[in-house]
């Protein structure tokens, strides 16, 4: 339905932002010659260019208008003539000389007029051919410069152009090559004249302005535009340009083929805005892109540069990730009593300010109720009370406490020889990013965690919290203000999705989901190069022994899945052994489980021993995160652990049993982040471990794993101290002999406190 679109448009104005490309319906595709061609500029790209076909179909047949500009035809010819000169040549020269003469033949240059001719029709039956692969039909149509110059030709243009787009057929434009004027002298590249139009990115802004274009898609080999030329040390792509920012940039060099050099892009791409068509410049070369970049950039993804003349309030988020960055390492350099003293200001804030949240959070739950979008369960994690606000005030001040001796602890110390020294120290991992859901709660204690551990924060919060989000950092800042360190802490508030988040992997160095665990399987697919600390499933196991006792069971069972069932720690699966079936226990796990109003699902075998059984389960890997669990047998401890470890998801899983030496294997040999014996899976928890306050439940093998605390927010790094020393000292004919001794640790006492 394009019918709010043309009201949009209507005015002529191109799209604000990324989000609303979706919406075009009228689409310029422009194939840069390097897109066009293989890397030796003689015939085309095969695998490229059928990609680049089916995405346009595909898009084509969603209902939109789909235009062409191609380069290619003088390659394609190139490579003809080339063949066929080469060919007479090697004739001719075979008759006349006898022997030995082959070898100096020279590959001729060729004219880039004659290639064009060659080349145009071969080209076009390809397109063609690939085409009708996807039932679409094309037209072409050959267009110079003087076409636009000329008021009739233009018109004329236009309206055949209108019927082709009326019938649903994809025009595919080119500059007629064959009779342009000759080209400028010294743009020679190899072998090949280049022709000027002056070259296809100002032939498609003219055209998709004469058209009246939503979007055009100028895809070359470059990934967009840059601010510095592209390679050299500090060059960062520029996700979105704005008309005002051209003394930001400095041009690279021209593309490998064609004409058009990254400043005629711009100028084509500014000139075709100015007309109400947006722009994105993107690489339509790079393997692993060219399937779907052009669909990509419909669905707004981040990709490429996109061209608009709305400029957004704030910073971009890969400025806020460089804010944060450059203000994190202060504040990692701060004395910890500092980092300290802004937790407890931000803790006193929270009560201070609490009218101030409560009526920002009152926002956001009449807009959330009025949308009717969220459940009851989100409704209330997003609500905050005073009783809430106190008890998050309460918690920040622990981490204050704990914050005392985190970064800089020394871990180990080692003397390696006389007068050298070798320490492990803990310092910050860097830039965090957090993505929450609608828990606001979340954002003044990831804050604070952040900052005992001199890590700096982007926060990206669900927008159903947007105003209590808001509030909470501002106050957030307003702490970290107290020591310069401001931009520390930075809240992601523009339309970022949190798929373009995740491809900064030079910016930040860890990404904490808190959320439901599509949230973070989400991220865990998204972030391909930076590491996330979490866990997708919690799907727990509580194994009942044939040793265990009628009162533990019964209370544990009940807590781990009637407690708080949505919890990632609650028990799913209840593994009973074999010889407990028919007993009294059982009979009574079963009534505690029916009283809770726990609906049962039998597991497979559990299933065989019944003759009228509950409803038999789907897959026993399953998360319920309710009032339901999976009731299964097995026929021994051992069995108990073959089977957590293929259904499981290594998160907690308890043993319930009187046998110590039961309990100690499995307690040995399972393979979770949590193993409990005699005790509840909801133990599974940074504040009930007393890790002050739970970063999150990592169930990853390296770096963190378990419920995750300050601890799991530091990494290490090796200071070495020496006077003098070189690697040569040590060798056969040194003079010096490792010692490696263990040293005691001792901590470093604190710098003294600035004045500031």
């Amino acid at each position: 339905d394009w019918h709010h679109l043309s009201l949009a448009r209507a005015n002529g104005n191109s799209f604000a932002h990324r989000g609303e490309l979706r919406q075009a319906k009228r689409i310029v595709v422009k194939l840069g010659s390097a897109v066009v061609t293989r890397g030796d500029e003689c015939g085309l790209a095969l695998g490229r260019l059928a990609s680049v076909v089916e995405q346009v179909a595909m898009l084509q047949n969603q209902g939109r208008e789909m235009m062409i500009v191609t380069s290619g035809a003088v390659a394609f010819g190139k490579q003809r003539l080339r063949h066929e000169i080469l060919l007479s040549q090697s004739v001719r020269q075979a008759l006349h000389s006898g022997q030995n003469q082959l070898k100096d033949m020279s590959v001729p240059v060729l004219e880039a007029r004659a290639c064009a001719a060659a080349g145009q029709s071969g080209l076009m039956a390809l397109y063609e051919a690939m085409f009708t692969q996807y039932s679409t039909c094309t037209a072409q149509v050959l267009v110079t410069n003087l076409d636009f110059h000329d008021d009739q030709k233009r018109q004329n243009l236009n309206s055949t152009l209108q019927e082709l787009l009326r019938m649903n057929i994809v025009p595919i434009i080119n500059t007629n090559d064959a009779v342009v004027p000759p080209p400028e002298p010294n743009s020679d590249l190899q072998g090949v004249n280049v022709i000027s139009i002056k070259d296809n990115d100002s032939l498609a802004a003219r055209l998709a302005v004469e058209m009246k274009a939503d979007l055009l898609i100028a895809l070359s080999d470059v990934e967009g535009l840059y601010d510095s030329p592209p390679g050299s040390d500090d060059a960062k792509l520029i996700d979105i340009f704005y008309p005002g920012d051209q003394q930001s940039i400095t041009y690279g060099t021209k593309s490998r083929v064609g004409l058009g050099g990254m400043e005629a892009k711009v100028k084509a791409a500014l000139w075709a805005l100015q007309g109400g068509t947006s722009v994105v410049i993107a690489n339509g070369t790079h393997p692993k892109v060219t399937g779907h970049v052009i669909t990509d950039i419909v669905e707004g993804k981040k990709v490429g540069t996109f061209f608009s003349e709305v400029k957004p309030a704030g910073p971009t988020v890969e400025q806020q990730t460089e804010m944060a960055r450059n203000s994190g390492r202060t504040l990692a350099a701060l004395h910890p009593d500092q980092r300290g003293v802004i937790i407890c200001h931000l803790a006193d804030l929270l009560v201070e300010k609490k009218e101030e949240i409560l009526a920002a959070n009152k926002t956001d739950m009449d807009l959330a109720a009025n949308a009717g979008q969220l459940s009851s369960a989100l409704l209330n994690r997003l609500s905050l009370s005073p009783a809430k606000l106190n008890s998050l005030a309460i918690g920040l001040r622990q981490i204050a406490v704990a914050s005392q001796d985190s970064v800089g602890r020394v871990l180990r110390r080692t003397r390696v020889a006389h007068n050298l020294e070798l320490e492990q120290i803990t310092v910050p991992i860097g830039v965090l990013l957090v993505i929450f859901e609608a828990r606001p709660d979340c954002l003044p204690q990831v804050s604070a965690l952040a900052i005992a551990s001199g890590n700096a924060l982007l926060a990206k919060g669900g927008k159903e919290a947007a105003n209590t989000n808001r509030v909470l950092h501002e106050l957030t800042q307003e702490a970290l203000d107290i020591h310069g360190v401001k931009e520390a802490v930075q809240l992601v508030n523009t339309r970022e999705e949190v798929e373009d988040l995740c491809r900064l992997d030079k910016m930040i160095d860890l990404i904490i989901p808190r959320g439901s665990s599509q949230l973070v399987r989400n991220i865990q697919r998204a972030a391909k190069s930076i590491p996330v600390l979490g866990h997708s499933e919690g799907i727990c196991h509580v194994y009942v022994d044939s040793e265990a006792t009628i009162d533990k069971v019964i209370k544990i069972v009940r807590d781990s899945k009637c407690d708080y069932p949505a919890a990632c720690n609650a028990m799913e699966t209840l593994l009973v052994h074999r010889d407990i079936l028919r007993t009294t226990l059982f009979d009574q796990i079963i009534d505690m489980l029916r009283t809770e109003r726990v609906k049962i699902h039998a597991g497979p075998r559990f299933a065989s021993y019944l003759t009228f059984s509950p409803s038999e389960v789907k897959s026993l890997r399953t998360e319920y995160g309710d009032l339901e669990c999976c009731i299964e047998v097995v026929d021994s401890m051992q069995e108990a652990i073959d089977h957590i470890h293929r259904y499981g998801s290594s998160h907690t899983d308890v043993i319930v049993t009187e046998n110590e030496d039961t309990a100690e294997q499995f307690l040995q040999q399972l393979d979770s982040a949590c193993v409990f014996w005699n005790t509840s899976s909801r133990f599974a928890d940074g504040y009930r471990f007393g890790l002050g306050a739970e970063v999150g439940i990592s169930t990853a093998r390296i770096h963190a794993r378990g419920p995750v605390g300050l601890e799991g927010l530091l990494t290490t790094k090796w200071v070495l101290r020496g006077d003098g020393h070189t690697a040569a000292d040590f060798s056969e004919h040194g003079t010096l002999k490792y010692l490696h001794e263990n040293l005691p640790v001792t901590q470093p006492q604190p710098r003294q406190m600035s004045s500031n």
